[in-house]
C-alpha cells in the first residue's frame, strides 16, 4: 500500500511575514489582497477574534485597530520565494512530489523498515521548519483524498502535533462521519447541493453511496472521489503540472484611471508579466484578449465594461509583438468619460514553443535570443530593470500596498541586516 501525504503550510502568508518579523508571533495578524481590499490570510489569533476570510478591510479597520491586529499588504514575491524553498526541501527528500498550490504539496512517503510513516513525516516536518522556518501540517492516507482529510485533523487537533496518519485512527468511518461533504476534496458547492438532495450529507455517506447513483449525478469524478474515500487510490501524483490553457494578468488600479495613456501603460505592463510567464513555461500564444471595466460598486458613476480579442498571425512569445496587438485592442474598446478601475490581459491558445508551425507569408521576426537575454537580466536584478518603454516608469496607477513588508529574500536593497558586536 502506498502512503500519500499532503504537506500544507500553516497560515502560509502570515507565517512568511512572521519569519522575518518575530514581533508578530502570538499577535493577531491579517494579510490583505491586492489594493488592500479584502482579508485573504489570518493568524490563529485573528481567527479567534472572529475575523472572517474575504472580509473587506474598510469594514473592519476600526475594530482591528482597537484589537491591536497587525495589518499587512500582500507580498507575493516573498511568498513565492519561500514556497519555492519549502518545495525544494520536499523534492530533495522524496522523488514523488506534486506541487499542488503555493502552500500545498502531495508527497508519496516511503515505507521504512523499523520506522512508522508518521515518524518519518514528523522528521520531514522538522526539516522544513529547520531549513526554511515555515511550520507545516502533514496528513497521511492510502489515497490523496484521505490524505487531504487527514491534514485537516493534523491542523485542528493539537495532540496530533502537526502530523496525522488516518491509518492509525481507531475508526476511519467514525472520522469520516464528522466531515460534511463540502469538506471533501473534489466536492464543490454544486456537487454538495446535489449530494444534499440525495440525502448524502457527510464523507461517510459519500463513501457508502451507490456507484450507479454517483456516476449518474456526479459523473465519473464523483465516483472517483467516493472510491478514494474507500481507500482505493484513483488519483495519482502528477510529477509534471498539466499544460496551462491560458495566462491572465490583471490588477485593480490604486486609484481610478480615466486617460488612454495610463491605460496603455497598464496594458503594456500586464502583457509584459504574462509574456514572462509564457516564456518561463516554454509556451507561445496565438490569441490575446484585453478587457477594461469601471468600478461596479460606485453606483453614482457611469458604468462601462468591454473586451476585445485579437488573433495573431503566428504563435509568439515576443513581448513587443504582444504589446503592439494589445494596445490596438485597447484603443478599439476605450471610451473617454469613464473612471476605469481595472484592466487586464488574457493569453489563450497556448502551444509549446517547439511545436509551432510558422506561416508561409506575413510572419514576424520572433527574436528568442533577445527575449532570453531580457528574462535573464530581469531574473538577476529584480523585476523589470529592463522593460518595454510602453509600460511606463512611474506607474502612478499602480496598486495600493500601504502595509507591504520588505522583499527580505527577493530584493538586494531590502535584505535583512544583522548587527553584531565583539565587545
Amino acid at each position: 500500500m502506498r502512503n500519500f501525504a499532503l504537506v500544507d503550510c500553516n497560515n502560509f502568508y502570515v507565517s512568511c511575514e512572521r519569519l522575518f518579523d518575530p514581533s508578530l508571533e502570538r499577535r493577531p495578524v491579517v494579510v490583505l489582497s491586492n489594493n488592500d481590499g479584502c482579508i485573504i490570510a489570518r493568524s490563529e489569533e485573528a481567527k479567534g477574534l472572529g475575523i472572517g476570510m474575504g472580509e473587506p478591510y474598510f469594514k473592519l479597520e476600526s475594530f482591528m485597530a482597537k484589537q491591536g491586529v497587525k495589518v499587512l499588504s500582500s507580498n507575493y514575491a516573498l511568498y513565492g520565494d519561500l514556497s519555492h524553498r519549502v518545495m525544494d526541501v520536499l523534492q530533495q527528500l522524496e522523488p514523488e512530489v506534486e506541487v499542488y498550490s503555493i502552500d500545498e504539496a502531495f508527497v508519496v512517503l516511503p515505507a521504512i523498515k523499523g520506522r512508522s510513516v508518521k515518524e518519518y513525516a514528523t522528521q520531514v516536518r522538522r526539516q522544513i521548519k529547520q531549513h526554511v522556518g515555515i511550520p507545516v501540517s502533514i496528513g497521511i492516507g492510502p489515497t490523496k483524498t484521505l490524505a487531504k482529510l487527514a491534514n485537516r485533523v493534523a491542523k485542528k487537533e493539537s495532540n496530533s502535533r502537526g502530523v496525522f496518519d488516518i491509518a492509525e485512527c481507531d475508526s476511519i468511518d467514525a472520522l469520516l462521519a464528522k466531515f460534511p461533504t463540502s469538506d471533501v476534496w473534489g466536492i464543490g458547492r454544486r456537487y454538495a447541493e446535489k449530494l444534499q438532495k440525495g440525502g448524502i450529507t457527510n464523507a461517510l455517506h459519500l463513501k457508502n453511496a451507490d456507484d450507479a447513483w454517483l456516476r449518474k449525478n456526479l459523473t465519473v469524478v464523483g465516483l472517483r472521489t467516493a472510491t478514494e474515500l474507500r481507500g482505493k487510490p484513483c488519483i495519482e501524483v502528477e510529477d509534471v503540472p498539466p499544460a496551462r490553457k491560458s495566462i491572465v494578468s490583471s490588477r485593480s488600479f490604486g486609484r481610478p484611471v480615466d486617460t488612454l495613456e495610463e491605460l496603455k501603460e497598464a496594458v503594456a505592463s500586464y502583457v509584459t508579466i504574462a509574456a514572462e510567464k509564457l516564456r518561463s513555461q516554454n509556451l507561445t500564444v496565438s490569441a490575446l484578449h484585453v478587457f477594461v471595466q469601471t468600478n461596479r460598486f460606485r453606483k453614482n458613476q457611469p458604468q462601462y465594461a468591454a473586451s476585445q480579442t485579437a488573433r495573431l498571425v503566428q504563435h509568439t512569445a515576443n513581448t513587443s509583438h504582444l504589446i503592439s496587438r494589445a494596445l490596438v485592442c485597447l484603443e478599439q474598446i476605450y471610451k473617454s468619460g469613464y473612471q476605469y478601475q481595472k484592466v487586464g490581459v488574457m493569453l489563450t491558445d497556448l502551444t509549446g514553443a517547439g511545436s509551432v508551425q510558422m506561416p508561409l507569408f506575413g510572419g514576424v521576426t520572433e527574436r528568442p535570443e533577445l527575449m532570453s537575454a531580457l528574462d535573464q537580466v530581469n531574473a538577476r536584478w529584480g523585476r523589470n530593470p529592463l522593460q518595454n518603454a510602453a509600460a511606463g516608469i512611474e506607474k502612478k496607477w499602480g496598486m495600493k500596498q500601504q502595509f507591504k513588508s520588505k522583499g527580505y529574500t527577493t530584493r538586494w536593497d531590502e535584505l535583512p541586516v544583522v548587527k553584531a558586536s565583539l565587545s
